[in-house]
C-alpha cells in the first residue's frame, strides 16, 4: 500500500504479470467483457481506420475523428488494461488498422511488443503518454524501468496536451480534412478547459482536511496533483500485483491514523479488497470511481441539472469528481 500526493509520492515498483504467449502468433482470449468492442465498424467507406486500445483514447480519437475515419476501442467499458489479454481476433483488427493509438509506459503490459513491427512497417502507432513531456510526468521512486506513471488522463491539462498528437496523425492520414481536424480539436481543448475548471472549483469547496481518498490501486496520482488531494493506492500502480494481508492491515491502520472519512472502488478491479478495508477500519465505501476505462456508452449522468454519457472521458471525470465530493463534503 502506498501514499501518495501532490506534494511528494512514494510507488511501489511496478510489476507486468501478463500472460505468456502474448505474441503475433497465440493469443488466448478473456471472455466477451474483455473483447465486447472487438470489431470492424461496420462501414468504413473507405476511411482510414484506427484502433484505440483504451476507452478513454478511444472517445479522444472519436471526438478528433468526427465522421472522416472508422474508430475502434480494443478493450470495452470495464475492462482493466493492466491485464487484459488480447483475444486472438483482435489481430486482425490491429493488423487492418492505418493507425494504433496506445496509452504506453505499461499501462497495456507488453501490448506494445506486438506494436513494434507494425511502426517499423510504416503504420502510425502512436505512444500518447510518452509524447507527453517527461517533465510534466510523475516518476515514481526506485527502480521502474525508465517508465512514468501511466495514469495521465486524471489531470484534465495534461490530458489536454495529449490532443495535438493525436490530431497530428489524423491529418497525416487525411491531409485533406486537416481543416476540420483542427476544428474539432480546437472545440475539445475548450471543453477539457471547462471541465479543469469546474473540477477545480468543486474540489475547492471540501474543508482541505477532507482532501484525502483511498482506492484499489494508484491510479488517482495525477489527480491528486493536478487538484490538491491527497492519494493513497492500495495495490500501487498496477492491478497486476494483488494486495497482501500487510497492505490492507497498512491501509486500515492509515484509515484510523488520518481518519479517512471514505474509501472508494473501482470499475475495472475486483471490490473485494476495498470492502473488506472498509469493514475492518469501520469506513463507508463512498462510492465507485471510473479509473482505467470509462463507463458504458450510453450511461448518462445527471450532475448540477446537466447530463453527461459516463461512457466518455468528460462523463467520466465528471461522475467521479461528484461522487468524491459528496463522499467527502
Amino acid at each position: 500500500m502506498k501514499a501518495s500526493s501532490h506534494a511528494s509520492r512514494g510507488i511501489r515498483r511496478l510489476a507486468v504479470a501478463l500472460a505468456a504467449g502474448l505474441v503475433l502468433g497465440g493469443l488466448t482470449g478473456c471472455g466477451d467483457r474483455d473483447s465486447a468492442a472487438l470489431s470492424h465498424p461496420e462501414s468504413d467507406g473507405g476511411r482510414p481506420r484506427i484502433v484505440a486500445t483504451t476507452t478513454m483514447l478511444a472517445d479522444l480519437v472519436r471526438t478528433l475523428a468526427g465522421e472522416d475515419f472508422a474508430v475502434a476501442s480494443l478493450m470495452a467499458p470495464g475492462v482493466d488494461p493492466h491485464t487484459y489479454e488480447m483475444p486472438a481476433r483482435a489481430i486482425a483488427l490491429i493488423r487492418g488498422a492505418d493507425a494504433v493509438i496506445y496509452n504506453g509506459h505499461l499501462l497495456e503490459g507488453k501490448i506494445p511488443d506486438l506494436l513494434a513491427p507494425l511502426a517499423s512497417q510504416g503504420k502510425h502507432v502512436l505512444a500518447v503518454a510518452e509524447s507527453l513531456p517527461a517533465e510534466s510526468l510523475i516518476h515514481p521512486d526506485g527502480d521502474f524501468a525508465g517508465h512514468a506513471d501511466p495514469h495521465v488522463w486524471g489531470d484534465v491539462r495534461l490530458w489536454k496536451s495529449a490532443i495535438a498528437p493525436v490530431a497530428d496523425i489524423l491529418k497525416k492520414l487525411r491531409p485533406d480534412r486537416a481543416d476540420a481536424i483542427a476544428a474539432r480539436a480546437a472545440a475539445y481543448a475548450g471543453e477539457l478547459d471547462a471541465l479543469d475548471a469546474w473540477i477545480r472549483q468543486q474540489i475547492a469547496s471540501l474543508p482541505e482536511a477532507n482532501r484525502l481518498i483511498m482506492t484499489s490501486h494508484d491510479a488517482f496520482g495525477y489527480f491528486g496533483r493536478a487538484y490538491g488531494i491527497d492519494v493513497i493506492g492500495v495495490q500501487g500502480i498496477s492491478t497486476a500485483t494483488e494486495a497482501g494481508l500487510a497492505d490492507i492491515v497498512g491501509a486500515v491502520d492509515l484509515i484510523r491514523q488520518r481518519g479517512v472519512r471514505a474509501i472508494f472502488v473501482e470499475s475495472s478491479v475486483s471490490r473485494a479488497v476495498i470492502e473488506r478495508i472498509a469493514r475492518d477500519a469501520g469506513v463507508s465505501v463512498g462510492g465507485e470511481l471510473y479509473s482505467d476505462s470509462t463507463g458504458p456508452a450510453g450511461n448518462p449522468v445527471t450532475i448540477g441539472g446537466e447530463t453527461w454519457d459516463a461512457g466518455t472521458y468528460i462523463g467520466m471525470m465528471r461522475h467521479n469528481v461528484s461522487v468524491i465530493v459528496e463522499a467527502l463534503r
